[in-house]
This record gives structure tokens, sequence and C-alpha cells, in this order.
């Protein structure tokens, strides 16, 4: 997880991860998006590359790089831990149907005690 971090704490490669998604582009395609060195891509491929975040694939003689998201699962998950968002709509969820189903038993407890009479 820390060398995934790692990787995606640099902008380039953040926005190399963006280019990557859906499509799969050369080395030269990616690095006619940036104004740094070509070199430079290129350290930034292999680190995202070391990570898991991206291999490549040999087609023809063109060497076109994929995006593999699958090492950031790990990554979300942690962070999504610290999300407390989610456990308070658990428990307001908790609450609405406590209130419905209270709603619903004291209206028929009402319809018990007050029977409507047969005037017909």
């Amino acid at each position: 997880m820390d060398e995934v971090a790692g990787a995606i704490a640099d902008p380039v490669r953040r926005e190399i991860l963006t280019l990557l998604r859906g499509t799969r582009r050369t080395a030269g395609e990616i690095a006619g998006q940036f104004e740094i060195s070509r070199p430079a891509v290129s350290r930034h491929l292999r680190v995202l590359r070391e990570s898991g975040l991206v291999h490549d694939e040999l087609i023809g003689r063109q060497r076109y790089y994929v995006l593999d998201p699958a090492p950031l699962t790990e990554l979300a998950e942690w962070i999504a831990s610290f999300d407390t968002t989610t456990a308070w709509e658990h428990r307001l969820d908790a609450l609405e149907t406590e209130v419905y189903r209270t709603r619903r038993e004291h209206r028929g407890t009402s319809a018990d005690r007050n029977p409507k009479e047969n005037t017909g």
C-alpha cells in the first residue's frame, strides 16, 4: 500500500493514470501530454509500473501502457475507513425504519381502540 500511495503522490503520475483510464497509450502519446521531458515521463511510468498501477503490453513494435486499478483497492478501503458519513447514514436509516414501524403500530393500535361501527 505504501508503494501505491507513493506512486500516486505525484501529480504527473496521477495525470498519467487519468490518461490511461479506459484506454492504452504509448509512452510517446503520454509524453506528448506533458511539458516535461520524455525521459522524465519514462521515470514516472517506471514508478507506476513498479507499484503495479500500470503494465505494458508489446503489440507489434509498439509498447502500450495500460492502467491496472486493482492496487488502488486496498488504499481506497483504508481511506474509506475514515469516512464516518457511512456509519451515520446506517444509523439514520435504522432510525427512519424504527419511526415508520412505530407509526404503523400506533395506527394499528388506534384502529383497534376505535373500531368503526357498521351504520348501514
